[in-house]
């Protein structure tokens, strides 16, 4: 245990939330005293992207996941109504263990929450979708650095359909030297649950990548000198599609704002 305070009314610095369990983290988050970013807290955890909709879309939201399974792998679906994930977080309550909710009414996002309860009902089935934050630990120990030189981008490339879902896929740029672009292909490759190796590396324009307008982080251009850019298909990507179907409430994790769950991200190391 990391000893983290669930009462601190300041955030933990980056070395605390680094050594947090996945339970401290969301136990904080249910208590209102983590608002941070999950990227770096609870190191070497399995990290899940968020989507919660209506049970009527559910099938057709799986198939679309099915379909598109680098940038939407499922790891956990849970049944109508339940906010509990059984098998990768018993005690979680998915209304109210994440730092951030993003919140969308037919395709408008409202106003981010810090809970849902009131929005959650006996139709609502959630999707727990493998982050790509997980395998950070595994590139910091293989030497390649995760805390700077990072985007989640739009690309061009076309997602394929299933019933009203669609879009284009989403990309996490990495700005990295040759030998760690080299090192976390060869990392990540292992890990194909939370997006596996990266879909593209080097020129932006040839995957129509968006740099000038990041889905988070600020506006680039080209990287310095002695970087190349590196693209891993993106959790967000399934929140797009879902924006795009407009359904009448559509409930994510904020950008960044995931859930660390109960699972060693080395246990899903293809070897």
């Amino acid at each position: 245990m990391s000893t983290y305070d669930l009462t601190r009314p300041h955030e933990p610095p980056d070395e605390l939330a680094a050594a947090m369990t996945p339970e401290e983290v969301r136990l904080a988050c249910r208590a209102g005293s983590f608002h941070r970013p999950t990227r770096g807290a609870a190191l070497g955890w399995v990290h899940c992207n968020l989507v919660v909709l209506d049970r009527r879309h559910a099938y057709d939201f799986l198939l679309y996941c099915q379909r598109n399974r680098r940038a939407c792998p499922v790891l956990e679906v849970t049944d109508p109504g339940v906010a509990e994930p059984v098998e990768l977080a018993p005690g979680c309550d998915l209304r109210t263990d994440l730092a951030r909710y993003a919140v969308f009414e037919r395709g408008a996002r409202r106003e981010d929450r810090s809970e849902i309860i009131n929005l959650w009902t006996r139709d609502s089935v959630a999707f727990l979708i493998g982050s790509g934050i997980s395998f950070d630990g595994a590139l910091e120990r293989a030497g390649v650095q995760t805390k700077r030189f990072r985007w989640i981008v739009n690309t061009g490339i076309e997602t394929v359909a299933a019933g009203p879902f669609s879009g284009r896929l989403v990309a996490t740029m990495r700005w990295l030297t040759p030998t760690e672009a080299i090192i976390a292909t060869e990392v990540s490759a292992r890990f194909p649950l939370t997006h596996g190796a990266p879909i593209h590396i080097g020129d932006p324009d040839q995957i129509g990548a968006d740099l000038h307008k990041p889905v988070l982080g600020e506006p680039v251009s080209r990287p310095p000198d002695g970087y190349i850019p590196v693209f891993w298909a993106c959790g967000v990507t399934p929140h797009n599609a879902a924006l795009n179907a407009r359904l009448d409430l559509l409930i994510t994790h904020a950008p960044a704002h995931g859930l660390p769950v109960d699972l060693p991200t080395d246990r899903l190391a293809v070897i």
